[in-house]
């Protein structure tokens, strides 16, 4: 029996180098990362990739005409499926491009929607990008298809004219997501649920946060033993992962919390759809903010991620360690002058998820860390458990205590090591 394996959709990333634009990232450096965002969809192979300067974009083409039939040559030869475009693209541009080039076209947001779209994998994930594409739809209905300028007849119960096409499709997309909103809901409190059953099992939170293919999941994998994946590309994780992990030397049990990877310019669609999914990170004791120290952009990176988090909401008490990650792609020289200026600080560690170094120190941090932050708990005790009740007096952590028919029950505020405590007595 023959199989046909499906041929691989051949993409053309092109990377507008806008002089106008005041947030303007080397050339090289925005086009490696759009090939990696095109990377990270399975059946694309990219065949050809350029950055294109412009003064400014042209309202109804992006770029001049003799660019464009330029491009058109090479894009032709290579016999291009797909022309990606990383940065926005108007409706009315990616109309005339696709006319000219005779090809689908994708702008910035529209790949990551796919890439995400891939990725999902919960429910909530999977709702979430439902949401968003139909957002990111919504603005493209003005002037994207002739059809939706022509009036769609009423039935004749109430005068005046009719419906038109695109007051059409935005209404079915409106109703659309008013339904997804609903599931969101449902799916959200859920959610809600579990979080408020691990409360009464107080372990500490633990939030893996930073730029996307940092190495977050190597390091998470390395920390807990999972297999969750860990690839080299952009969006490997696109839903959190939640495991237990035992500190060393008599440290508290934490739940570790791998997020989906921040992006630069990421969609303030995407930015919205997915708070929930960042969830954990609002609620994390504490957050290890995970950097690719070896890559050139690692402080534009920085920036975007500190960014995200700000406007997340993100509790500003909330203890941050930085985690200066793949130490080991760095020349011996630059490693150690590195090395030496994160022993400076209190809170930044160089270390390398894939040989395990720098490991042993972030774990005792995370202990030492963690021991001075506290916690409520809801605590009963027997009649009986005398020796533990007076244990808690002694601490002083006891806030409220309430007599019962078989013994007490009390309110403690105390730390994680404290409660390791208790619990061993």
């Amino acid at each position: 029996m023959e199989t046909h394996e499906r041929e691989a959709t051949r993409a053309w990333v092109l990377h507008p180098d806008l002089k106008s634009d005041a947030k303007r990232r080397p050339a090289p450096d925005a086009l490696a990362e759009a090939v990696a965002l095109a990377a990270a969809l399975p059946d694309l192979e990219v065949v050809g990739a350029e950055s294109v300067r412009l003064q400014r974009p042209h309202p109804g083409l992006l770029f001049g005409t003799g660019k464009i039939e330029e491009l058109k040559a090479r894009i032709q030869a290579a016999e291009v499926d797909l022309v990606l475009i990383d940065g926005p693209v108007s409706p009315v541009q990616q109309r005339n491009l696709e006319k000219k080039w005779d090809v689908k076209l994708l702008d910035r947001t529209g790949l990551i929607l796919e890439i995400f779209s891939d990725r999902a994998r919960t429910r909530e994930g999977v709702l979430q990008v439902e949401m968003a594409a139909l957002k990111y739809q919504r603005t493209r209905l003005v002037r994207a298809w002739t059809h939706l300028e022509r009036q769609r007849g009423g039935l004749g119960f109430v005068g005046g004219p009719g419906e038109t096409q695109i007051e059409a499709d935005r209404r079915a997309i409106d109703e659309q997501l008013v339904r997804l909103r609903r599931q969101l809901d449902k799916v959200v409190k859920t959610r809600e649920l579990h979080r408020s059953a691990r409360a009464k099992v107080p372990f500490p939170v633990v939030a893996l946060v930073g730029y996307t293919n940092a190495g977050k999941s190597t390091l998470f994998n390395r920390l807990t033993g999972a297999e969750v994946m860990a690839k080299d590309m952009l969006f490997a994780t696109l839903d959190p992962t939640m495991r237990r992990v035992d500190l060393p030397e008599g440290g508290p049990e934490v739940i570790l919390s791998d997020t989906v990877g921040f992006i630069s310019d990421l969609p303030t669609e995407l930015v919205a759809s997915f708070r929930a999914t960042l969830e954990e990170v609002l609620s994390a004791n504490l957050i290890l903010h995970v950097r690719d120290i070896s890559h050139p952009e690692t402080e534009n990176q920085c920036r975007n991620v500190l960014e995200i988090m700000e406007s997340l909401g993100t509790d500003p008490d909330v203890p941050v360690l930085e985690l200066w990650n793949k130490i080991d792609l760095l020349p011996e020289d630059q490693r150690s002058a590195l090395q030496q200026r994160a022993a400076r600080e209190d809170r930044v560690f160089t270390l390398s998820a894939i040989t395990g170094e720098g490991i042993p120190e972030l774990m005792q941090a995370i202990t030492d860390q963690l021991a001075n932050e506290t916690h409520l708990s809801e605590v009963t005790l027997k009649f009986s458990d005398g020796r533990k009740r007076a244990w808690l007096f002694d601490q002083d952590i006891v806030e409220t205590e309430n007599q019962t028919e078989t013994g007490f029950d009390l309110t403690v505020r105390w730390t994680a090591r404290q409660e390791k405590r208790f619990r061993d007595l």
